[in-house]
């Protein structure tokens, strides 16, 4: 029995493989259901269609009501949850991407030219001084 019933099997199946595949597990996420809020009248403020779901590893929360059916907002919730989940761990990804290239650009050994210009750079400050040394002695 499919996770959505309502739901075409391929959208379904396709949304268990993405959950799957990021590790989402039904024990880690709190799932509820609550009224719905705006026009509607009687019908709304009787049933629960709004869903809303929170993964607890990562605190990400997901709140929708787009639309009348509680299985198709179920739905929905749990696809935009896979995204917000799947968005946070690319960013982590990235982050730590970003801290390896950074130490191993700093590890890197220096050109010639480079190495070169850093020694021009300390001989004309070791220059500058030695002539204020030479300047300090004549004034005294």
């Amino acid at each position: 029995m499919s996770r959505f019933p309502g739901i075409s099997p391929n959208k379904g199946q396709a949304l268990e493989k993405k959950l799957v595949g990021l590790g989402l597990d039904r024990t880690t996420v709190i799932e509820k259901f609550v009224r719905s809020g705006g026009p509607g009248g009687q019908h709304i403020n009787k049933t629960a269609t709004c869903v809303y779901l929170k993964h607890l590893p990562t605190g990400t929360e997901v709140k929708v009501a787009q639309e009348r059916s509680q299985a198709l907002n179920r739905f929905l919730a749990w696809r935009l949850l896979a995204e917000k989940i799947e968005e946070y761990k690319h960013r982590i990804k990235s982050e730590k991407q970003k801290r390896i290239e950074k130490i191993r650009r700093q590890k890197r050994k220096r050109s010639k030219r480079a190495q070169e210009k850093v020694l021009q750079q300390k001989k004309r400050q070791a220059e500058k001084k030695r002539t204020r040394k030479i300047q300090k002695a004549d004034w005294t």
